[in-house]
């Protein structure tokens, strides 16, 4: 293996959840302002933690704690019906760990939706390392979330590649020292991701796979 660790983000990365997290912020701004603002605004914050997203709104802790409260309870509710795999992810993630990588995520998901989402595409069992947002106050764009999976890992950053769709994950994985991998099919435009010089770039799973083997 090209990388014996590997860290994926999950969101627009390993599971098709962009309308949902669209719509679940939509929801929680028609219930708490009466309006929703353009869909750039909840995708350049994209990849970063409720928490940082809904600042954005009110200083005022309670009242962001309810905005979470609200986007969850609809995010969760229709979880099901709006998340699936990206094409050939599952089988890629299943060849790789045969493979004898490493691997892990670092999200800003908190654990219980990541746990869902898993379950719900068939990759439950296939990670040895989680970093979400209830395990670390500090989110992506920061390196330390992808140095935390490294470590729990037990792996080295020189040997690592970071696989994600936004320039949140591009940036981390770099800062930490990394490879970083960017993928195509998520919500960000490649110029966009240009901005954070991703060392490589895949538009689907086989050419990941191809990658990580040393043929990409």
């Amino acid at each position: 293996m090209r990388w014996p660790t590997i860290l994926f983000d999950f969101d627009g990365t390993l599971v098709d959840s962009i309308e949902l997290i669209l719509e679940s912020y939509r929801h929680t701004l028609r219930v708490h302002r009466s309006h929703t603002p353009p869909d750039a605004v909840w995708l350049e914050g994209l990849g970063t933690p409720l928490r940082v997203q809904f600042r954005t709104f009110t200083d005022d802790p309670d009242e962001v704690q309810a905005m979470i409260a609200t986007y969850r309870e609809w995010n969760l509710a229709n979880h099901d019906r709006m998340v699936t795999a990206y094409p050939g992810a599952v089988e890629a993630v299943k060849a790789l760990k045969a493979k004898g990588a490493r691997m892990g995520i670092v999200t800003s998901k908190n654990l219980h939706g990541l746990e869902k989402g898993l379950n719900l595409v068939g990759m439950a069992g296939l990670f040895e390392a989680f970093v979400t947002s209830d395990s670390m106050e500090i989110s992506k764009p920061d390196p330390a979330p992808v140095l935390a999976g490294i470590a729990e890992l037990r792996g080295d950053a020189s040997t690592t590649l970071m696989v994600g769709d936004s320039p949140h994950d591009i940036a981390a994985g770099r800062d930490a020292g990394a490879a970083t991998a960017a993928c195509l099919w998520g919500p960000f435009a490649r110029e966009r991701l240009e901005e954070e010089r991703p060392d490589h770039w895949v538009a689907d799973f086989g050419q990941l796979l191809r990658l990580c083997d040393g043929a990409g």
